[in-house]
């Protein structure tokens, strides 16, 4: 008899897409069930404004607890650093694209955008980075999935982005890899803290549901991502604050952590790096350097 597992998701075409490659990783049966979150209801006003992250993955953890699915899938970084103790990352699969993608309506690069070029992000983190390399830039808010986003970049000319910045692992996921123009690698971006990889959410203690959600887990994956979401935790930021992170999981190096803190024009930042076997430590201490050095003032 084959195992049979129910697992949530929202109903965005991107999140489809990556719960469709979840299933494709699992040997179990699964029944994909969509959820609508806040966030998806609510498109007209920047994330920080209506309440953060969890805005996205509070009614999918809602689901699991009444037991309505086994579990969920959640782009990790749109994860709170704190959990509610009755659920757990059941599995983190191989990391995706990780970094940021910048799309523009004419093929021009981020240093051939003219001057005052009207970039389309709602992200503070993205922002205060794109305005520390162009400080003549204008970043303007954006809301809406890929396709939304992509077409208001080809709309009214007066008022449509002459560039949008967006996830390249999105972008990938959905078949429109294509339509980048510029990975914005480090050292001009680091990414979101989690950016990439996706999180397999199920309750604590469900051992038949981590049981059959284990082929699709990469410990490598997950060791990095924790160093990231450590770094954040310690620093106790959010999507509030420009904050970014990537770490990158080797057996002899242990997590290879980068993390930046700007202000929200991008005209300060304090940046550093550390590297450790434990990825808790490693995040933990390099949020403590980088608050000696000033990010403390940077986040409030």
């Amino acid at each position: 008899m084959t195992e049979r597992i129910r697992i949530g998701t929202r109903g965005s075409a991107l999140a489809l897409a990556q719960t469709q490659l979840v299933a494709d990783a699992l040997t179990a049966e699964v029944e994909t069930r969509v959820v609508r979150t806040t966030g998806d209801r609510i498109q007209d006003r920047p994330l920080p404004e209506i309440g953060g992250k969890g805005l996205f993955t509070s009614e999918l953890e809602t689901a699991l607890l009444e037991g309505r699915i086994d579990a969920a899938v959640h782009s990790m970084k749109d994860m709170p650093t704190e959990m509610d103790a009755r659920l757990t990352v059941g599995a983190v699969p191989t990391r995706g694209n990780p970094f940021d993608a910048l799309v523009t309506a004419d093929g021009s690069t981020l240093k051939e955008l003219p001057e005052g070029a009207r970039v389309g992000t709602s992200s503070r983190r993205r922002a205060a980075q794109l305005l520390a390399v162009r400080p003549d830039l204008n970043a303007e808010p954006i809301r809406g999935n890929v396709d939304t986003r992509l077409r208001k970049l080809r709309g009214d000319a007066r008022r449509a982005p002459d560039a949008l910045v967006l996830a390249a692992a999105g972008m990938e996921r959905l078949g429109l890899g294509g339509k980048i123009v510029q990975l914005l690698k480090p050292p001009v971006m680091l990414p979101a803290v989690g950016q990439g990889a996706l999180c397999i959410q199920t309750r604590t203690g469900d051992a038949a549901t981590l049981k059959l959600l284990q082929p699709a887990h990469d410990e490598a994956a997950w060791l990095a991502v924790q160093a990231e979401r450590s770094f954040l935790r310690a620093l106790g930021g959010g999507c509030h604050t420009p904050i970014a992170a990537y770490a990158v999981w080797t057996d002899e190096d242990g997590a290879a952590l980068t993390g930046r803190v700007l202000s929200a024009d991008g005209s300060k930042c304090v940046e550093g790096a550390r590297a450790g076997h434990d990825p808790e430590i490693v995040g933990a201490k390099l949020a403590e350097e980088l608050l000696k050095q000033g990010a403390k003032e940077l986040l409030t």
